[in-house]
């Protein structure tokens, strides 16, 4: 289909006699064609000498698709040689690229990313060229060391990164371009790096000048390298690694919001790359950066004190680009977004404007409506700005400052009623305006409630914290220290809560962050509120990890719970995104420290109940096992070669196996190999097989245990494993079943009733869990097994006695009493269940418990469950009830559902008693001279 006939629009003629060569010179073109044509030379004299001067080659592209022209034009392009004839051509080029651009702009043809995406290409193209011939002439001077011909296709580690409107492919109708020109200074030994940059820097200017002076045939670009690093002090071309140095101890957030749109675009497009992911911490912030908002805020007003822009929008000489309303406040709200949330997920890390809003609107971050709305905005204000720069090819955002330049610029826009033209844009500059202020402009201080003199006393001291030792920390603190004091006057006690949440903001290294996510998100501060008034162990947890409050806006914290297959394919994609052994593990503890946080609020608040949140705990700690084991292995099998044999699997015992864990809990794990014959891996180090697995699995537990910078993943325990502390860390499957069918106690068949597999290969997992039945069925019928249980309870009693009043867990009656009891019930019933509802269950299938009593030990343990897991939530130290607040008693009384703890206190007892008067008439006493030994951790 030819250009003519895809035509969707001409717009109206402004001055017709200024056409008049043109149409005489294409009196030939279709009717349609020259009313495009006549209305271009009438309203753009800049077009109207362009069509004259290249209407030769403009007949020829017209009669054909533009796209087609396009491509053979930059083709075209690949056969000069010489920088001198590559000046020419260039401008040759770009009078035509500006030509075809513009007609198929007017002509409704293409639309805005096409426009856009042509001129971005031509740039691209210029650039390569221009440093692939200046570096080869330099190449030729020997002035490059070691450098030969064919290192001028790289521009021997020659690199500009395309900044802005071009990085994006976004340049509009006169842009000038912004690069950073770097080299690879890795690509030259030490001594030859001088030489090679000044060499380098010769290039860069020569280039620049190539592309920007005007000549007789015109200009190419103009080229603006002053986003540079330090550019009042620095070269037009500096070191990859001068560059890093510099963005990692001075960079600042305008600096960063400029690299969201940063691409390789010319030279060493590899090398170029590889600096960008570098680069990649430093743009996006690994927690959610609210502080930027402020940094956006500032540059807006700098920008306008600058340019003079404050005030109504007045459509005479309004600046399309840095004005009120305009296409920067569109890209600013788009950027700033982007850096929010950015560093978070990499959906989000788009170059361009419209990509960058429909990513936000899809994750949540900017509402459908307003994405499309902002979109339709941002294209109509680019369609203003290319028809105020086609009129004369100026680099200008203003609008006209007559009525006639008026008219001009709604003839090129189809319109040909000047005052609807008007009044529709000054509309969408309000629009503009309306939809992005209020997200930029910090909210307004207001004043708190009135403060007596103990919390004045309180307040005033918050100065002191370390969160509030800089100018902007307080600056911010003051915006949300109202909204604090108010929500804190509101809580069931407010002096606790306040006590609290000043143990909270002592606790913070640091506060802008922090005080900027509130502020971004007042909800945020009802949270922390609630969690002071609530659950004190909780707030400390925040105090230490407060970055763990990304995850609450992050758009899903309040969905249903994914699983933990889910989970395990979330952390292994995440790990997957990480090369490093040390990152992947500082990984995993940032995702997983945001899990738990996010159970632990979902309990706090009621969402979900004890049960539940056992559940999850567990279901997040297996999935932990599952995504760090094979980087465990990979990391490991990078050293000593890959596991000999069939490898390992991770077995969880205790709490884990039985997949309920509290907020507190630790991992009893075993971990079971099978060298299946091989003595020794093969890799660079090897290693005997039993060696193997026992410093592969000292690996895994260092991985889970160690102390990084953001904490550890788990306490880990493995005195269940064969033979207990005097076994070695790792067991064959052949001596795992073998020691349990002949050597192994009945402790730790008791333990073997809660053994689950989480990790490792899933063929070796089936054959343990057959294993595991296999012992049950064998050893379970052994009259040993009801005293040896009897006479483990009595040792365990005698080891440790119950922590206070409101222990839960140890003692007569409580929770590891009636698991012990239910662990008998599976194994004497040869029964595969883990959890103590089902073990219970299967006691009372075999005629070991009565169905009164099985009733009461399952309502005892609920009950029992709900006390301790609700208590583990409020503190890691013996409950108290006097030390966890009103509000944190009103937590417990929900989640057990007493009136007051007078009841709760009596419920306990009644319960407690009961079942262990159950428990004692299951297990009967012990018998006199009981065999020793008898005794172990059953991991409850």
């Amino acid at each position: 289909m030819s250009f003519a006939s895809r035509l969707a629009r001409s717009p109206i003629p402004y001055e017709p006699a200024r056409a008049e060569e043109v149409l005489a010179r294409f009196a030939c073109l279709p009717a349609d064609l020259r009313a495009l044509l006549e209305g271009t030379a009438g309203c753009s004299p800049y077009l109207c000498g362009l069509m004259l001067r290249e209407a030769d080659w403009l007949e020829e592209a017209l009669a054909g698709a533009p796209e087609a022209a396009l491509a053979a034009e930059l083709g075209r392009l690949d056969g000069v040689e010489g920088a001198d004839a590559l000046g020419s051509e260039l401008r040759r080029a770009k009078r035509r690229v500006a030509l075809l651009a513009g007609l198929a702009d007017l002509g409704g043809v293409w639309p805005l990313e096409s426009v856009t995406g042509a001129l971005t290409g031509l740039a691209d193209r210029a650039v390569d060229l221009a440093f692939r011939a200046l570096v080869a002439a330099e190449i030729r001077r020997d002035r490059i060391p070691g450098a030969t011909e064919t290192d001028a296709a790289t521009a021997a580690g020659l690199v500009a990164l395309a900044m802005g409107k071009m990085g994006a492919g976004e340049l509009n109708y006169s842009s000038d371009i912004d690069l950073i020109c770097l080299f690879d200074d890795s690509r030259y030994p030490g001594a030859d790096v001088p030489e090679a940059r000044a060499a380098l820097i010769r290039v860069v200017r020569r280039m620049a000048a190539l592309l920007s002076d005007m000549t007789a045939e015109g200009y190419v670009f103009r080229t603006d390298l002053r986003l540079r690093p330090d550019a009042s002090v620095t070269p037009v071309c500096i070191s990859m690694s001068a560059a890093e140095q510099y963005y990692e101890a001075q960079g600042r957030t305008w600096e960063r919001a400029a690299y969201i749109k940063a691409r390789a675009a010319a030279g060493d497009i590899a090398a170029g790359e590889r600096f960008l992911d570098a680069l990649t911490p430093f743009v996006w912030r690994r927690h959610l950066d609210f502080a930027a908002i402020q940094d956006a805020h500032d540059m807006r007003l700098r920008i306008r004190d600058h340019k003079g822009l404050h005030g109504p929008i007045a459509l005479e000489g309004h600046d399309m680009k840095l004005g009120p309303g305009g296409i920067r406040e569109i890209e600013f709200f788009t950027q700033t977004r982007q850096l929010i949330a950015g560093g978070r997920d990499p959906d989000l890390r788009l170059r361009d404007t419209v990509g960058g809003l429909a990513a936000l609107a899809v994750k949540g971050w900017v509402p459908e409506a307003d994405a499309t709305e902002l979109t339709a905005l941002y294209r109509a204000h680019r369609e203003v700005e290319h028809r105020v720069q086609m009129v004369g090819d100026a680099q200008t955002h203003a609008l006209p400052a007559s009525s006639e330049g008026f008219d001009r610029i709604a003839r090129m826009c189809g319109e040909g009623d000047t005052r609807r033209f008007r009044e529709g844009l000054k509309a969408r500059l309000e629009r503009v305006a309306d939809l992005t202020e209020g997200f930029f402009a910090p909210g307004e201080t207001r004043t708190g409630p009135e403060m007596d003199a103990e919390t004045r006393a309180v307040v005033d001291g918050w100065r002191a914290y370390p969160a509030l030792r800089s100018e902007r920390a307080v600056s911010i603190f003051k915006r949300v220290q109202p909204e604090i004091l108010s929500r804190l006057s509101r809580a069931a006690s407010p002096a606790e809560a306040l006590r609290q949440f000043d143990g909270f903001l002592g606790g913070l290294p640091a506060g802008v962050q922090l005080f900027s996510l509130f502020d971004a998100n007042p909800q945020l501060i009802d949270l922390i509120v609630d969690i002071c008034a609530t659950a004190p162990g909780l707030a400390q947890y925040l105090s230490r990890n407060a970055a763990v409050l990304d995850a609450v806006i992050g758009g899903d914290f309040f969905a249903d719970w994914p699983g933990a297959e889910a989970l395990a394919a979330e952390l292994s994609r995440r790990l997957a995104g990480v090369a490093d052994y040390e990152a992947r593990l500082t990984a995993a503890r940032v995702w997983t420290r945001e899990w738990h946080f996010r159970i632990g609020v979902h309990h706090l608040r009621g969402l979900i109940d004890a049960s539940v949140a056992g559940r999850e705990y567990a279901d997040l700690a297996g999935a932990v096992l599952a995504a760090l084991w094979p980087v465990v292995v990979a990391d490991f099998a990078s050293k000593h070669g890959a596991p000999p044999g069939r490898g390992a699997v991770v077995l969880g015992m205790g709490s884990l196996g039985a997949e309920r864990l509290n907020a507190a809990s630790d991992l009893d794990l075993i971990v079971i190999y099978d060298a299946a014959g091989a003595e020794a891996s093969e890799g660079k180090r090897p290693l005997a097989a039993r060696a193997y697995y026992a410093r592969l699995t000292q690996a895994l537990v260092t991985a889970l245990t160690a102390p990084m910078a953001d904490g550890r993943l788990y306490e880990v325990d493995m005195r269940l494993r064969p033979s207990g502390r005097q076994g070695p860390v790792a067991t064959s499957v052949q001596s795992f079943r073998d020691y349990q069918m002949t050597e192994a106690w009945t402790w730790e068949h008791l333990a073997l009733t809660r053994a689950r597999p989480v990790a490792g290969d899933p063929a070796l997992a089936a054959e343990v869990e057959a294993i595991r039945i296999a012992v049950l069925a064998a050893t379970g019928t052994d009259p040993r097994v009801l005293p040896d249980t009897a006479e483990m309870r009595a040792r365990i009693f005698a080891a440790k006695a119950p922590d206070g009043k409101w222990e839960a867990k140890i003692g007569p009656g409580r929770l590891q009493d009636i698991e012990l009891l239910a662990q008998s019930c599976a194994l004497r019933a040869a029964a595969p269940a883990r959890r103590v509802e089902p073990q219970l269950r299967a006691g009372l299938r075999a005629g070991l418990l009565a169905a009164s009593d099985e009733a009461a030990l399952q309502e005892a343990y609920r009950f029992l469950w709900r006390l301790q897991a609700g208590g583990r939530l409020l503190t890691q130290k013996p409950l108290d009830m006097a030390a966890v607040g009103e509000g944190g008693r009103a937590f417990l009384l929900r989640e057990t559902g007493m009136s007051d703890i007078a009841a709760l206190a009596s419920q306990l007892g009644l319960q407690t008693a009961q079942a262990a008067g159950i428990i004692d008439k299951a297990l009967g006493t012990v018998p006199e001279g009981a065999a020793p030994g008898a005794g172990g951790d059953l991991g409850t």
